[in-house]
């Protein structure tokens, strides 16, 4: 299984569509058995998800995300795990002890849904959960 966060300064990164890193982590038997941190090299918004899916990503943990991104992944076969932040290692090591709170109908939508990627610059001050 790899799990990939969206990833900044050991955070969960809150807004997918501008994720420039994510750490992916290996899990082999209920355990982390490698992680790294990998370059979005600019992709962004639903193009992440055919990134991920080239990672052979399995499951992905993100604060915000966008409906098309969500339709996205799920045409890539990604779990999503929105709503999440904090620490990206606690947040892993939470999804594999079956304890992570996540919501899968996390959105960061600017054209009318609900806000929720925390970030103040867009005019809301939704914070994510």
């Amino acid at each position: 299984m790899k799990i990939a966060v969206t990833y900044e300064n050991g955070e969960v990164f809150q807004h997918f569509g501008h994720t420039a890193q994510f750490k992916v982590y290996d899990v082999e038997d209920g355990k982390i058995s490698n992680e790294q941190i990998v370059d979005t090299n600019g992709s962004g918004h639903g193009a992440l998800a055919g990134f991920l899916a080239e990672q052979k990503v399995d499951t992905l943990i993100c604060g915000g995300i966008g409906y098309g991104a969500q339709i996205a992944l799920q045409e890539a076969g990604i779990q999503l795990c929105g709503g999440i932040s904090g620490n990206a290692d606690d947040a892993v090591n939470s999804f594999l002890a079956g304890t992570l709170p996540f919501n899968s109908e996390a959105c960061c939508d600017h054209h009318g849904r609900e806000h929720q990627c925390g970030e103040e610059k867009h005019g809301c001050s939704c914070s994510g959960k």
